[in-house]
């Protein structure tokens, strides 16, 4: 979204396009990955210019998950970067899954109104009378095969999850002992008397 790496198209306002100066760069987005599932997708979402800390933009129309602008300090250690670059991973991937998930829970969910109605002889309404809709025991008969025909999805998807913030959790920890490590070689050594 910001300053993105040489050989990269530049996206969003200039205010973000001017993160660039001063080691401030936030990574870019993710969302131009998956335009088949949530076509005309921006983020008009821009942190602050002096900004030194992760963002997190408004809800996705399409997942309905809000995305994460990560802050890219000036002097990213190779650890932090990999560490990065896989959070950005994993909300891309995240992000793809539920803005498909949603989309096809929604025409299920559209097409199952419709095939139930017309079994009962009733349109859709709204034209001349009131909007023809179905109980609630008919939409848990839905839900109910929806998570049933889904399952195996959803437990690759859980186990993906967590192996992927397993990953990110120990790298984490390998980027603060990185990180004390640092601060401790930094320290002058005091001379004793």
């Amino acid at each position: 979204m910001a300053a993105l790496r040489s050989g990269q198209k530049a996206l969003g306002s200039p205010l973000c396009r001017g993160l660039a100066g001063g080691g401030c760069r936030l990574a870019p987005e993710r969302g131009a990955e998956r335009r088949d599932a949530a076509p005309g997708r921006a983020s008009r979402f821009c942190p602050p210019r002096k900004s030194r800390h992760d963002w997190i933009g408004p809800p996705d129309k399409h997942s309905n998950l809000r995305p994460v602008h990560f802050y890219i300090p000036e002097n990213e250690s190779s650890l932090e970067q990999k560490l990065r670059e896989l959070r950005q991973e994993t909300q891309a991937w995240n992000q793809q899954f539920w803005a498909n998930q949603n989309l096809t829970f929604s025409k299920e969910k559209e097409d199952f109104i419709h095939v139930r109605l017309r079994a009962r002889g009733l349109g859709l309404g709204a034209e001349s009378g009131p909007k023809a809709t179905l109980s609630a025991e008919d939409m848990a008969d839905f839900y109910k095969e929806f998570l049933s025909k889904n399952f195996q999805k959803h437990m690759r998807y859980n186990r993906d999850w967590y192996r992927r913030n397993f990953a990110i959790t120990f790298i984490m920890g390998r980027v603060a002992l990185e990180r004390i490590w640092n601060k401790l070689r930094q320290k002058p050594k005091r001379m004793s008397h």
